[in-house]
């Protein structure tokens, strides 16, 4: 059995696909999150203005404050959950909560894990150059940067093509499931990193599926190299 190197550590996305669901509802979802929308507008301004602030602060005093972190998280969990029950993965029928908390009873899930100490060297240049090549590639999965972007990339045409099947079949196949989990989960990852919420580089590694394992878990071949 194939093996995979050890789990992405700082960043855990986890998702349930659930069952039932709707064969048509996925045709109005567009609709129906338009509140969302509208909220993770200003949310994502807030989290660039943060990031701004972070970044001084990791300069002077190498931490990120822990209320601006827990923040960016909170804006990176509630675009996980929008992009979920929308169009970067139509797993789940169950409109998202209004919140920047965890949510442990939503099917999708997001956790950074808190850096105690974090790069002065880093800060300077993760962002902008030493991302640039995570860049292209998840530009390629969504359509253009951006956490629960759907401007017609890989991870929009592949849901899309996913609903279709449920409309005529009454399922969703895993298959297909896992590897849109694994894309997302890849733009999480970069999105953590690029918002200087950890040192860790995002590998470039596909981890499909809806759970990630414990550090050092054999992933079968649900980890495969891009």
């Amino acid at each position: 059995m194939a093996t995979t190197p050890a789990a992405y550590d700082p960043v855990r996305v986890d998702a349930a696909l659930e069952a039932p669901l709707s064969r048509w509802l996925w045709l109005v979802k567009w609709l129906l999150l338009i509140p969302h929308y509208v909220v993770l507008i200003f949310l994502w301004i807030a989290f660039m203005l943060v990031s701004v602030v972070a970044f001084f602060a990791i300069l002077i005093t190498e931490r990120y404050p822990r209320p601006l972190f827990d923040f960016n998280v909170g804006v990176l969990r509630w675009t996980w959950r929008v992009s979920y029950y929308g169009y970067g993965a139509l797993a789940t029928d169950r409109y998202p909560p209004f919140s920047l908390g965890a949510e442990p009873d939503y099917p999708a899930r997001l956790d950074i894990a808190y850096p105690e100490r974090l790069s002065r060297g880093l800060v300077l240049v993760k962002w902008w150059l030493l991302a640039i090549p995570h860049y292209i590639v998840i530009g390629f999965f969504v359509g253009g940067y951006g956490a629960g972007s759907c401007g017609g990339g890989l991870v929009f045409v592949l849901t899309v093509i996913a609903a279709v099947i449920l409309a005529f079949t009454e399922k969703y196949p895993k298959d297909l499931f896992d590897f849109i989990i694994g894309l997302n989960r890849w733009v999480l990852r970069v999105a953590a990193y690029a918002g200087l919420m950890t040192d860790t580089y995002p590998p470039f590694r596909l981890d499909m599926g809806g759970s990630e394992p414990a550090a050092g878990q054999d992933r079968g071949a649900g980890g495969r190299p891009f």
